[in-house]
C-alpha cells in the first residue's frame, strides 16, 4: 500500500482529495492545524485504519516515520475572508510550509504536488490564462498576501526540482465548489447559497459583468490524482473553462434555490480579477482530463448540504 502525506488534509478540497486517495488504495496522512480547515470534513474517515490524522502546523519543523511515496501541499488559507484574516500565516504556509513539505518529499524520495491557483495570474490581461501567462499581480496590494505566497511555493517548488532532483508538480486551481465548503468563507458560490437559502439580498460586486468559472469538487480531485501520477514538472491549469458572468451565476443560484432573494450592489474590491477562464489544453493533451460535472449538477449536493449547515444554525 503506497502512502500519502498530506498538508491541509481537513480543508475543503483537501478533504475529497484523502477521499480519493483512500478509494484508489492508498493509506493517507493528513496533517492540519485547523486554521481554516474544519475536523468534521474529515470526520468520517475516523474509522478507517489507512488514514492517519495528525494535527500539525507545516510551517514548523516536523517528522514523518515510515516510507512516503506522495507528498501533497494544499495547506494555505484560500478564500479571501481568510487570507486576508491570516495574512502573515498565509505567507509561511506558502514559503516555510512549502519548504518543509518539499524536504519531507525529498528525505522519502517521494513525488511532491502543490496546489497553486488561479491567482498567480492576477488580473489578467490575457484571456483565457495559459500556463504560459506570467501575469498580472499587484505584489502589495490587499490580496498579495495570497497571490505572492502561490507564486513563490511555485518557484520554490521550481528550485527544488532543478537543483535537488525531486520530482515535482504544479496545479493552478481555478474556482472549484461543492459539500465542505465554507458557507461564510466569502468565496462567491457560498455566498450567494448562503444569501440564497434565507431570501437575504444576493451582494453583487461592481456591475457583475465579470467573470468567474465553476468547477465541481470532483472533477478537481481527479485532475489532482492524475498530475500526482504523472511525470509533468510545470505548471497545469484545473478548472472548468464554462465562463460566466456573476449576474448569470447570480440568476441560476436564485433559480435553482428557488429564493425571494434581490440583487445587492456593492464597490468591486481591490484587485478583483475582472476574467477568469483556464485554458485547459495542457491538461486535456497531458493528464486526458478535462471536467465532466455540468454547473446544474454540481450545485444540487451543494445546495443540499448548505441548506444542511444552515438548517442546524
Amino acid at each position: 500500500m503506497k502512502r500519502v502525506a498530506i498538508s491541509g488534509a481537513a480543508g475543503f478540497v483537501a478533504s475529497h482529495l484523502c477521499d480519493r486517495l483512500l478509494s484508489e488504495g492508498y493509506s493517507v496522512l493528513g496533517l492540519d492545524n485547523f486554521l481554516t480547515g474544519a475536523e468534521r470534513n474529515i470526520a468520517h474517515l475516523a474509522g478507517n485504519a489507512a488514514f492517519e490524522f495528525r494535527r500539525q502546523d507545516v510551517t514548523l519543523p516536523f517528522q514523518v516515520d515510515g516510507p512516503v511515496d506522495y507528498v501533497i501541499h494544499a495547506a494555505s488559507p484560500a478564500s479571501p475572508k481568510d487570507y486576508l484574516a491570516y495574512p502573515i500565516e498565509t505567507m509561511d504556509v506558502g514559503s516555510a510550509g512549502t519548504r518543509n513539505m518539499l524536504e519531507l518529499a525529498e528525505k522519502k524520495g517521494a513525488k511532491f504536488l502543490v496546489t497553486s491557483t488561479s491567482e498567480s495570474y492576477g488580473d489578467p490581461t490575457v484571456h483565457p490564462q495559459t500556463e504560459s501567462y506570467w501575469g498580472n499581480v499587484n505584489p502589495v496590494g490587499p490580496r498579495s498576501c495570497y497571490d505572492e505566497s502561490k507564486r513563490y511555493a511555485e518557484a520554490l517548488t521550481m528550485a527544488w526540482h532543478r537543483s535537488r532532483g525531486v520530482r515535482t508538480s504544479i496545479a493552478r486551481i481555478f474556482n472549484t465548489y461543492g459539500p465542505r465548503m465554507k458557507l461564510n468563507d466569502g468565496r462567491v458560490v457560498p455566498a450567494f447559497l448562503d444569501q440564497a437559502l434565507q431570501d437575504q439580498p444576493i451582494t453583487v460586486f461592481g456591475d457583475g459583468t465579470q467573470t468567474r468559472s465553476f468547477c465541481y469538487v470532483s472533477d478537481l480531485v481527479d485532475g489532482l490524482y492524475r498530475l500526482m501520477l504523472s511525470d509533468e514538472a510545470m505548471p497545469v491549469n484545473l478548472g472548468n473553462p464554462r465562463e460566466m458572468t456573476i449576474l448569470e451565476f447570480a440568476t441560476v443560484i436564485i433559480q435553482m434555490t428557488g429564493s425571494k432573494s434581490t440583487l445587492e450592489r456593492k464597490p468591486l474590491p481591490e484587485d478583483d480579477p475582472k476574467q477568469r477562464r483556464p485554458d485547459i489544453a495542457k491538461a486535456r493533451r497531458i493528464l486526458g482530463w478535462e471536467p465532466k460535472v455540468v454547473l446544474e449538477d454540481g450545485l444540487r449536493p451543494t445546495i443540499d448540504y448548505f441548506q444542511g449547515i444552515i438548517s442546524r444554525g
